[in-house]
């Protein structure tokens, strides 16, 4: 309980006025990613004191800031990388005039996703019928750039390739916003067909991939066959002492193998206690709770072949998930304890 409590003082030390989130206060982390911020703010997904809603409406004004932009690739598909929808920000969530790998489709099937996570949970994720529009747009973006084919960054912000977690995130993020707004069903479908074509790939390079793990937790759009061969993989490929890595060959932070993230651990816990493996779910507990520091600041990686943290600690994304993680397992386990209880008694 030390270590949750220290944990949300962290990831509230990172919260910024405008209700968004640093990345991580380090040096080159301290801006704010559309993607992280989705991450950040999900253990306030089950909470009412309005930190969730004020995430997502700091989200939305960002969006109205570049509607503009948005409004031309509608209808005309981007050609260029900083066409896309930016994936990072200024603190003031304002554009930056640097080259990056801005085509990122999951981190808008993200925000789609957690817009329609929090209606269904009774939120009031929308304040008016701007916001509503604002939603619609973003579904027409996503059809105009063909997420179901087009190849983006991906969630590492690299090669521009066909991902199957980014365009699992935009299945995920349409399916939950169809009460809101309109959404072809075709859209749907496309994005379905290049899930059963890719998986249980990532893309044409990479065999397996930490970002995978984000169809099964929190997106819930793989059959459990196609999960547990997602699982199979990252734990006997990626899986190593601080976490994971993210792939084969990882050159990031890469002092002679690859870097180990620490949100490695408590994402493969959630997703099998999303498949309701209690015993796998209570290995990645404990293999979390030794990574996690007593001042809480959980760092994004373990640089590989140095086994030192690297500079963006603590991360607000890492810190999250552990959270997700401890919260998630006391409250499966509690459950689990009250059936056998019951079971015994009759």
């Amino acid at each position: 309980m030390i270590k949750k409590s220290k944990l949300y003082d962290v990831l509230n030390s990172m919260r910024l006025s405008n209700g968004a989130y640093l990345a991580s206060p380090s040096k080159h982390y301290s801006y704010v990613w559309i993607r992280d911020v989705c991450y950040t703010v999900l253990p306030y997904l089950y909470k009412n004191d309005g930190t969730y809603e004020k995430a997502y409406y700091a989200l939305l004004d960002l969006f109205k800031d570049y509607e503009w932009k948005i409004d031309i690739h509608r209808v005309k598909r981007p050609v260029y990388r900083y066409e896309y929808i930016h994936a990072r920000y200024s603190t003031d969530l304002k554009e930056l005039p640097v080259e990056w790998g801005h085509a990122q489709h999951d981190a808008i099937g993200s925000f789609l996703w957690g817009i329609g996570a929090g209606l269904s949970r009774g939120k009031r994720m929308i304040r008016n019928e701007k916001d509503r529009e604002m939603v619609q747009k973003l579904v027409e973006y996503l059809e105009c750039v063909q997420y179901w084919s087009d190849e983006d960054n991906g969630m590492w912000e690299e090669y521009q390739e066909l991902h199957a977690s980014s365009v699992g995130a935009c299945v995920a993020g349409l399916k939950e916003v169809r009460m809101l707004v309109d959404v072809p069903e075709d859209m749907i479908k496309k994005g379905e067909e290049t899930l059963r074509f890719l998986l249980p790939r990532e893309s044409q390079t990479k065999e397996t991939d930490l970002a995978l793990l984000s169809l099964i937790y929190p997106y819930q759009v793989v059959p459990r066959e196609t999960a547990l061969q997602i699982l199979d993989r990252v734990t006997c490929k990626l899986e190593r002492q601080y976490g994971c890595i993210r792939y084969i060959g990882d050159q990031y932070f890469n002092e002679g193998q690859e870097a180990e993230w620490c949100f490695g651990f408590p994402w493969l816990g959630l997703c099998y206690g999303q498949l309701g493996n209690l015993e796998k779910l209570e290995e990645y507990v404990r293999k979390t709770d030794n990574i996690i520091p007593e001042n809480g600041e959980v760092p994004e990686l373990y640089i590989g072949g140095a086994n030192v943290p690297n500079e963006n600690t603590p991360l607000a994304w890492a810190v999250s998930m552990c959270i997700l993680l401890l919260e998630y397992a006391e409250t499966l386990i509690l459950y689990h304890d009250r059936d056998n209880q019951e079971t015994s008694q009759g």
